[in-house]
């Protein structure tokens, strides 16, 4: 199986991880504080850190032990979550005068849950090298909702060994581990589902005042979008073949996914025609329309094709 298509459904017992040695968890805001909640009974033990003393007491009376600067947690941990704000935070707790370097001894992973850019993982990596010890970029996705019920998903950038190192306890908060890649890999996945995720706001922005001119009460669109999404996976349905090039005449995917397309170059039409009606403006619409099959691979339909050359 390729680096690409191993995924880890794991628990703290599997790859001989359990007990073994002590996780170190630095950030306890939205997303960290739940995540760490779920790593409180792990057989090794917890370490956790945040700048705010009060974010720890919870821990402390769970049973965690709880330390005053990444330097000290590394002296304890022997894999360090990082959850902080953004690309600085993770420089300053991972090479900063009081930051995890200080003190990480060798074979140290640091996994770093703060989407940053690819590239100052990939630069963290390599400092973390010349000390012995190993980064994986380990964005994750769900939201805080999602850390309290454990159903992360969690993208990993870093080699095979600090991958199979950092299972066990990311399966604590996580029922989907990715092995995206090398270092920055993990990021770059991040970014792309991200990329999906805002578009897809953007798009039900733009329903909702196609919606809200129509007099519908867009409260109850909100509640059907839910719904149906639930139901067929949202844009995710779509997303199951391994490459993006054209489909070639005879593939499995070719009439599946015409079909997909005939579909939605249709009610495009329509919702274009009915924006245009009641003077509403819909530019991501207009970019569907003629994006929409040739993103799926298969073209854009000739009746499509008349119809835009007639508008």
């Amino acid at each position: 199986m390729s680096t690409g298509e191993r995924e880890a459904r794991s628990d703290p017992g599997t790859n001989g991880s359990a007990g073994g040695f002590r996780v170190g968890f630095i950030g306890l805001g939205n997303m960290g504080a739940p995540m760490a909640k779920r790593l409180v009974d792990w057989p090794g033990g917890l370490t956790v850190c945040d700048m705010r003393a009060d974010a720890a007491q919870p821990f402390i009376e769970s049973g965690a032990a709880a330390a005053v600067s990444a330097e000290q947690v590394a002296r304890e941990a022997s894999v360090i979550s990082v959850t902080v704000l953004n690309d600085e935070q993770v420089r300053t707790v991972v090479t900063g005068p009081e930051g995890i370097l200080r003190t990480a001894a060798p074979g140290t992973v640091i996994a770093v849950h703060s989407t940053i850019s690819d590239r100052t993982a990939e630069e963290l990596a390599i400092e973390c090298a010349e000390h012995g010890v190993e980064l994986v970029d380990a964005p994750v996705s769900g939201g805080a909702p999602g850390a309290q019920r454990g159903q992360l998903a969690v993208l990993v950038g870093g080699s095979d060994a600090a991958f199979e190192r950092v299972r066990g306890p990311f399966g604590c908060f996580a029922d989907l581990v990715v092995h995206a890649g090398s270092v920055g890999a993990g990021t770059r996945m991040k970014l792309a589902r991200n990329l999906l995720h805002f578009i897809a706001f953007t798009a039900a922005t733009e329903a909702q005042r196609l919606a809200e001119a129509a007099g519908l009460d867009i409260t109850t669109l909100g509640k059907v979008v839910r719904h149906s999404d639930a139901v067929t996976g949202g844009p995710g349905a779509i997303m199951l073949r391994d490459r993006t090039a054209p489909i070639e005449v005879g593939d499995f995917w070719l009439p599946i996914l015409s079909h997909v397309r005939d579909l939605g170059e249709k009610d495009l039409t329509l919702a274009l025609e009915l924006g245009a009606r009641l003077g509403v403006d819909l530019p991501l619409a207009e970019l569907a329309l003629d994006r929409l099959g040739p993103g799926l691979g298969v073209g854009t339909s000739e009746s499509a094709t008349s119809e835009k050359e007639s508008r």
